[in-house]
């Protein structure tokens, strides 16, 4: 029977080890789901397959990088977006803590009785049954600080992906530029060739020529710096894909975007935002934390109750030993005659033992009484905490509404500016150094005018990709404010929609706010 016990209580304390093992895969998969929602690409990188990340690392860098593969990349490869995983396995282990019952207490002890003899001892085994009521309330905190973990490296993905967006359009446009450098040198080399021809017709002077190889030199400059910009840009995008191989082997093979949202609901836009938002879902989950926090510090009040058993072997003087000659003399002088010492048999000897108490067991219960400190301060603490996190909510709630209708009026007034530019300017550049060529080469007009016309193109080719470039990281930093790709972002050209409100998010908690602040002032 004993080994039947025994085997059964190795058994649970088996199950309940085999309980608590920390498994976060279920956790990156929920992170790159969220991930994968928010970016508008899929998100495959788990810390236990490492080899299947560098495979489709090597197979996203062959043929040349689209806009979408540098997104991607940036995702499986960004050693910081990496570690980011390895703290959601951290938080995951916290949760897998907050569910284990605090181990059993024993306390022995020995005395030893002066002279030799049966030793005292005594034993108490106790466990803390403050558990029992702590448990569910520090899971709940514990899930809750994990779901902020998740929600925050999310928002951590969406901010690389963002920025390697951005980077990517750099890229792109400092390549344009170095193109237009070029085919300015080319020109400007034109330019010059067609003077020298005329230099020697006798039909222009040499002051002519030199404002031409003037012009030809400076385009030479602007090709190397534009060189050095454009590799410069393509080394930012490669830390963003963390990359070690050389930038300028990366080939950008998208070119800048166009689109118009002139017709895009500024409400819709606003209110997908609120809803998207990964770091607002952060927030809640903080505040989802702190209110429970409120319900562990009252759970705290009695910070230790212990219940158990209690054991004790009494202690036993050994007995001297027996002068069998003496007792028979003694007894013989006594009874006048021969006579034999008296002997306990066996069950005598039994019976009286019987009768002596050799072991006390019973109950134990061990706490501490909240006469002095009765957590008082800390569930104050953690109320002025949770009250502080639902200010921090809303606050949050309202940056984003403002924030949104920012970013989404720079990105229209950028993209009309691009297309402006596009569509109106550059053309009209073209047209007066096209009319300047054909009136210098027959001799209509002097030089001054065809260099001017050269300039005002080359400056009207700059801004026309700068504008494109502010175009399309305004787009970006849409997609980043509103928490959504932007085919999601796209599709919002409803007709205006019903107000915003201003407390959507806090209703409920402000509610529940005010009674916690009711009790902590009772507890006072």
């Amino acid at each position: 029977m004993r080994i039947r016990w025994t085997h059964s209580v190795c058994a649970i304390a088996l199950c309940v080890a085999g309980c608590s093992q920390v498994d976060p895969q279920g956790d990156y998969e929920r992170v790159n789901a969220t991930i994968s929602e928010t970016v508008g690409q899929e998100a495959a990188y788990l810390p236990e397959d490492e080899a299947r990340a560098e495979e489709q690392t090597a197979l996203l860098l062959t043929d040349g990088i689209s806009l979408d593969d540098a997104v991607r990349l940036a995702l499986l490869n960004n050693p910081s977006l990496q570690a980011g995983f390895f703290r959601v396995g951290m938080s995951r282990a916290d949760f897998v803590q907050s569910g284990l019952f605090s181990n059993p207490s024993l306390a022995m002890s020995f005395a030893f009785p002066e002279g030799g003899g049966r030793s005292n001892i005594q034993g108490t085994l106790a466990q803390n049954i403050v558990d029992l009521w702590q448990i569910p309330i520090r899971k709940r905190i514990a899930q809750a600080r994990l779901d902020q973990e998740i929600l925050s490296l999310s928002q951590q993905a969406a901010r690389l992906a963002v920025e390697t967006k951005v980077a990517y359009y750099i890229s792109v446009g400092t390549h344009r530029n170095q193109e237009i450098a070029e085919a300015n040198l080319k020109l400007a080399a034109g330019l010059l060739e067609t003077t020298l021809g005329r230099q020697k017709a006798g039909t222009v002077s040499e002051l002519d020529v030199n404002l031409a190889r003037n012009t030809a030199l400076t385009n030479e400059l602007d090709v190397q710096t534009a060189r050095l910009d454009a590799t410069n840009a393509k080394r930012r995008l490669a830390i963003l894909l963390g990359l070690t191989s050389h930038a300028s082997e990366l080939e950008l093979i998208d070119p800048l975007p166009t689109v118009s949202i002139s017709t895009m609901n500024e409400n819709a836009v606003v209110e997908l935002a609120r809803s998207s938002r990964l770091d607002l879902k952060a927030q809640h989950a903080a505040v989802a934390a702190g209110r429970q926090r409120v319900k562990e510090e009252y759970a705290k009040i009695f910070p230790d109750v212990s219940i158990g058993g209690y054991l004790e072997r009494t202690e036993r003087r050994a007995l001297p030993g027996r002068d069998v000659l003496a007792d028979t003399a003694r007894a013989s002088i006594a009874a006048g005659q021969l006579t034999a010492p008296d002997i306990q048999s066996r069950g005598q000897r039994d019976a009286e033992r019987r009768q002596e108490i050799d072991v006390i067991f019973g109950p134990a219960l061990n706490m501490t009484l909240p006469i002095f400190d009765q957590n008082q301060a800390q569930i104050a603490k953690a109320g002025y905490a949770y009250q502080a996190a639902l200010k921090e909510l809303a606050a949050l709630d309202r940056l984003i509404v403002q924030e949104t209708r920012r970013a989404l009026d720079q990105a229209k007034t950028s993209t009309e500016l691009a297309r402006f530019y596009q569509d109106k300017i550059l053309p009209q550049a073209q047209r007066s150094l096209e009319l300047g060529n054909l009136s210098y080469q027959s001799g209509n007009t002097s030089i001054l005018v065809v260099l001017e016309a050269q300039r005002n193109l080359l400056a009207t080719r700059r801004l026309a990709i700068t504008a494109q470039q502010s175009a399309a990281v305004a787009l970006a930093d849409l997609e980043l404010v509103v928490g959504r790709p932007w085919s999601a972002i796209g599709s919002q050209t409803v007709a205006p929609s019903a107000p915003i409100s201003t407390s959507q998010p806090i209703n409920n908690e402000l509610l529940e706010t005010k009674a916690i602040s009711i009790r902590i002032e009772d507890r006072r």
